[in-house]
């Protein structure tokens, strides 16, 4: 297993449900560049809070609140060429009005089956939540773009800008990019999700 690009960044992204998706992806056709189709698999490990931990208060749980997540990705290009992808992620997340700015740490792992896991389950790690999504991938000037069914949730729009800090200023401006690109696709801001797509799928009684 090779471990490789390491790399940091601010994400600042919201998403918004999509009542009409033959519009809303004819006009992503329309207003970007299409990159790849894709289906993303996603594994979310957390710490077992032991039986000591939880008369403490105090639990190495409380130090990954979003857990690791592992992504098992593919994705179809528009010249016919496809490609697998392993991610390993974690984030500190935060919401404000909407958007969320969460501070992203993620390595690549070049390893089909993703051995990493068998790792995680030596620390003492449990699988909590899977997710699966589909759907297609654009740029648009700096904002990525995917137009994504969730499943046992729907379709939604992903906007997202990758910024190197999450100063004020920074976060506004990015905000407003979002939300002027989001508009343009004819999608009411009322239509915006605030909360995680785990949350949702616990409400529905998914996970």
């Amino acid at each position: 297993m090779i471990l490789y690009d390491f790399s940091m960044a601010y994400e600042i992204e919201l998403k918004a449900h999509v009542a009409d998706f033959e519009a809303t992806k004819r006009l992503l056709f329309e207003k970007a560049a299409y990159k790849w189709a894709f289906v993303k698999d996603d594994t979310y490990w957390f710490p077992v809070r032991t039986p000591s931990e939880r008369n403490s208060g105090e639990a190495a749980a409380d130090l990954l609140p979003a857990g690791v997540r592992v992504r098992r990705e593919s994705r179809s290009f528009p010249d016919g060429k496809e490609e697998s992808f392993c991610f390993v992620t974690y984030k500190i997340k935060e919401v404000k009005d909407g958007i969320e700015i969460n501070d992203e740490k993620e390595i690549e792992i070049r390893s089909a089956s993703c051995e990493f896991e068998e790792l995680l389950r030596r620390l003492g790690l449990k699988i909590n939540i899977t997710k699966r999504k589909r759907g297609w991938s654009f740029l648009h000037n700096e904002i990525n773009a995917e137009l994504t069914e969730v499943e046992g949730l729907g379709w939604f729009v992903e906007l997202e800008i990758l910024a190197d800090n999450n100063r004020e200023e920074t976060v506004v401006q990015g905000r407003k990019e979002l939300m002027d690109f989001l508009d343009s696709l004819g999608i009411e801001r009322g239509a915006i999700e605030s909360r995680y797509y785990s949350e949702m799928l616990r409400n529905l009684g998914k996970l």
